[in-house]
């Protein structure tokens, strides 16, 4: 592991429109300053739209780090601009998950997430793939797709993981189970399944539903809700919510540097809370692909 110190000098990109980004980005931008982290440039983004373009100029114009705040589908968004660079990617976890932020271990309130920056160190970390696309922490096939495609935006801006939990209710009505089938190349697998993640780190929509995917591992790691039954899937995830001892009872972990991943029917593909893909797809592991900041202490 290394322990190369974090550049002084950095952008700051900040989503505005995520949960958080808005009313922090002020804060953000002269708490780093007085932390002694020179901003070559600031952005409040109001168009998610345009973040991965404002990543990129910076990444051009020399930047050595760039931070970005957001939930877990901007940094997803971004994150691709760096693959390839000598540019250090720093968060700031201002989403309603924070997933890759808790796989780093990084502290989810502001001044403990600018202390990293100001004071951390490096880390080369793996990244996920669907196809030709990064994502730094989880890709989901079922319900949770459904959730995040639909749950309107004011619900997730002001209850956070609460209204989450109030829309999966809602669509569950309707939802139906699907078969799966996966190849890695030796093995092929094929179940019932009513939610399948694909997971880089542990965390997905700011809950630890794996005790073995890791950043580092050098493998995609691919649970599979077993089953038909919408009931497993509740109980699955009310188990992971609350840690309990048969947490994992009602799912299966398949790990591979890649599977090939279809389902019947045609289902889209939700890439760190954003909906960008559609089986089938080619799931893989970019190992160590980017250099992250995290705490000295990782």
């Amino acid at each position: 592991m290394t322990t190369k110190p974090l550049p002084r000098e950095a952008a700051l990109i900040v989503n505005a429109h995520s949960r958080s980004g808005k009313d922090l980005f002020e804060k953000a931008r002269t708490k780093l300053e007085a932390n002694g982290v020179t901003l070559l440039a600031a952005h409040a983004v109001e168009d998610p739209e345009t973040l991965a373009a404002i990543v990129r100029e910076a990444v051009a114009d020399g930047a050595p780090m760039v931070i970005v705040g957001g939930g877990d589908g901007s940094l997803s968004g971004t994150i691709d601009e760096l693959v390839g660079t000598d540019c250090v990617f720093a968060v700031l976890p201002l989403g309603t998950a924070n997933s890759f932020a808790r796989t780093l271990r990084l502290p989810l309130d502001l001044d403990g997430a600018i202390a990293v920056i100001a004071g951390g160190v490096r880390r080369r970390v793996d990244l996920g793939m669907i196809d030709g696309d990064y994502f730094v922490n989880g890709a989901s096939i079922g319900l949770s797709t459904m959730i995040g495609e639909t749950v309107p935006h004011n619900l997730k801006r002001y209850l956070g993981r609460v209204g989450y939990l109030l829309w999966a209710l809602r669509c569950s009505i309707s939802f139906r189970a699907f078969r799966l089938r996966l190849d890695d190349g030796e093995t092929q697998q094929e179940l019932w399944s009513t939610e399948v993640r694909i997971l880089n780190g542990r965390y997905h929509g700011g809950v630890e539903l794996s005790d073995t995917a890791d950043v580092e591992s050098g493998e995609i790691v691919i649970q599979a809700v077993v089953g038909r039954s919408k009931a497993r899937l509740a109980a699955d995830w009310y188990a992971k919510f609350f840690k309990l001892r048969d947490r994992h009872a009602h799912t299966e972990e398949f790990r591979a540097c890649s599977f090939r991943v279809e389902t019947t029917p045609t289902l889209k593909i939700s890439i760190d809370g954003e909906v960008l893909a559609r089986t089938p797809v080619t799931a893989k592991i970019a190992a160590k692909s980017v250099e992250v900041a995290v705490p000295k202490t990782v």
